[in-house]
């Protein structure tokens, strides 16, 4: 696949990831957290979540599949170390999308259908302090992208 293709892929991946990430975190969980109740605020939080998630899956697959598609067409020596700071968080934000997905977001929405708002809120402050981390990483990366230019 051609370059920029694989480029433009790779931003897009990540503006859908990153995008999402800043959005949540600083509009919709502030705006949700002020105007509903827990009843009202977790199940749109799981409802938000089941549609970001699967868009955030993809993402991730893209991202993976054209950062190291644009990396090996380059001995490895001769990566900036930009990309490869890059590669390496760009990993670690997707084992902790990972366990998001798999692990506290089917607690979130299990908690949310069953009215366990106590244990609904504590799967969904678990989540919120994964995306904090994984927006600080996903700044880190860009970053790292900029230095490599």
């Amino acid at each position: 696949m051609q370059l920029k293709i694989l480029l433009f892929l790779h931003l897009a991946g990540a503006m859908v990831w990153i995008g999402g990430m800043f959005f949540a975190y600083f509009g919709l969980r502030p705006a949700a957290a002020q105007v509903l109740e827990p009843a009202q605020r977790l199940p749109l939080w799981a409802a938000t979540l089941r549609r970001f998630l699967r868009f955030v899956a993809v993402s991730v697959v893209v991202l993976l599949g054209t950062g190291f598609d644009m990396l090996r067409r380059i001995p490895i020596a001769a990566a900036p170390p930009g990309w490869l700071l890059m590669t390496a968080l760009g990993l670690v934000m997707a084992c902790v999308f990972v366990f998001i997905y798999a692990v506290l977001y089917p607690r979130l929405a299990r908690h949310a259908q069953a009215a366990n708002w106590l244990a609904a809120a504590a799967a969904l402050n678990a989540i919120r302090r994964l995306v904090a981390l994984n927006l600080a990483l996903g700044v880190a990366v860009v970053a790292a992208a900029v230095a490599a230019r």
